[in-house]
């Protein structure tokens, strides 16, 4: 959502924008505000330790309620899937707020899987009257559940726009490189920008337990096999991800275990990678914009225009199947090439201008 604030502040003459955010990840949260530079006009900080689904969703439903109250706008934008976008589409309906969804559309039609961010985008997507969608099978989603044509537009992803913003920015700044690579440097012990390595992201709900158990342990069998290949893990906060990383990964000297990273110096890491081992979403997305091929430590996926496209292998959070495909690829030149040089479906990075010409004709 960030670029498309900026390009909705750049269009002064025809929106006046107001943001709101519920901080239910806080410290995620801030840090991107920091990169974009964004300072929210409502901040309902509804962080708290050791809340539920139960107490984020009440908490976002009824702090909407009052922001909607007062702020009384003509059209409630929200993004993608977490729970703050169903609870705050919710609040939009029972206030009488025409609601736009940006990522719209995304299906891996099993409710339970991602879980609940499934559940979340389809019931979204009932409540919601712009649907601004990232792919035409996206738009297909859709119109296979009923939503009217004229109110789905294909946009591209967000995600690409900022994507290219950022590293646009660090590139042309060499203060701002030179800061960032000083970061990384005195937090990865190699020569990260000509060595090869994976990059590693982990946290979805779903992997708890052996998920990770299995995951780790396949990261631990690739690090003995492929000594020359460093493996960097921004870990996860959460204690579900910290224990089994800790404990299964810990000491392996090519094994580099660091702290959740700001979205710049991740995104710059992310350009230089051999490759990317996630569970995440969006890095589906991102990775194969920079020609970097991605296995997703998922069972399913709601992206599966890059599966088609050779960006991107499901793997599940398998033991053999993440040892196999990562081996693959760092032995296999062909099977690398072939997925590094595969199409991106995801956008051009031009997807805000596209829903800004949408939200002008409303």
């Amino acid at each position: 959502m960030a670029p498309l604030y900026h390009a909705l502040k750049g269009r002064s003459d025809l929106f006046e924008t107001r943001v709101c955010v519920t901080a239910q990840h806080r410290q995620m949260l801030d840090q991107v505000l920091m990169v974009f530079n964004i300072k929210p006009d409502i901040d309902l900080d509804l962080m708290k330790q050791g809340q539920d689904l139960f107490d984020v969703t009440s908490s976002v439903l009824l702090g909407m309620r009052e922001v909607l109250k007062n702020e009384r706008p003509d059209i409630l934008l929200v993004h993608g899937d977490t729970t703050t976008t169903l609870a705050s589409t919710i609040a939009g309906f029972y206030a009488g707020i025409s609601v736009g969804h940006i990522e719209a559309g995304l299906r891996t039609h099993d409710l339970c899987a991602p879980f609940p961010e499934e559940f979340n985008r389809q019931v979204t997507s009932k409540l919601a009257k712009w649907h601004f969608a990232p792919t035409a099978l996206s738009r297909q989603n859709l119109l296979h559940e009923g939503v009217p044509d004229i109110q789905i537009s294909v946009t591209g992803n967000t995600v690409i726009d900022g994507l290219f913003l950022v590293l646009d920015r660090i590139e042309s700044d060499a203060l701002r490189r030179d800061s960032i690579s000083k970061f990384l440097e005195e937090r990865l012990p190699f020569s990260w920008q000509e060595d090869r390595f994976v990059l590693i992201t982990g946290h979805r709900r779903e992997n708890f337990g052996d998920g990770f158990m299995q995951i780790c342990e396949a990261l631990r069998a690739l690090a003995m096999h492929h000594s020359d290949v460093h493996f960097v893990y921004p870990v996860h906060l959460n204690p579900n991800v910290q224990e089994p990383v800790n404990s299964i990964l810990m000491g392996l000297t090519n094994v580099h275990l660091i702290d959740p990273l700001d979205y710049e110096p991740f995104v710059y890491l992310l350009k230089h990678c051999y490759l990317v081992l996630t569970d995440s979403g969006g890095i589906q997305e991102e990775a194969p914009s920079l020609g970097k091929p991605v296995l997703v430590m998922r069972e399913v996926t709601e992206r599966p225009e890059a599966i088609d496209a050779g960006t991107v292998r499901l793997v599940g959070a398998n033991r053999e199947r993440i040892v196999a495909n990562v081996a693959e690829l760092i032995e296999n030149k062909a099977s690398y090439k072939r997925m590094s040089h595969a199409h991106n479906p995801y956008g051009d990075g031009k997807a805000c201008e596209r829903i800004i010409d949408v939200l002008g004709m409303i």
